[in-house]
């Protein structure tokens, strides 16, 4: 999640609008497991590996088909 979050910075500081669900909670998750680490909520961690990482997944391998 810290790598997923930290590309997905940066491509949102090349591209503001670039097609990403949820772009900046992906990023927000990222600064909290990096920087708030011990409120880290396990469940939510849980709810974005099994329903959100595929979706994410799913939109990049669109883009990519491009």
């Amino acid at each position: 999640m810290e790598i997923i979050g930290e590309a997905t910075n940066i491509l949102l500081k090349m591209n503001p609008q670039f097609p990403i669900t949820s772009a900046r909670k992906i990023v927000n998750l990222r600064n909290r497991v990096i920087h708030a680490y011990d409120a880290v909520d396990e469940l939510l961690v849980w709810k974005v590996v099994i329903k959100d990482i595929p979706i994410l997944l799913n939109e990049i391998q669109e883009l990519l088909a491009l």
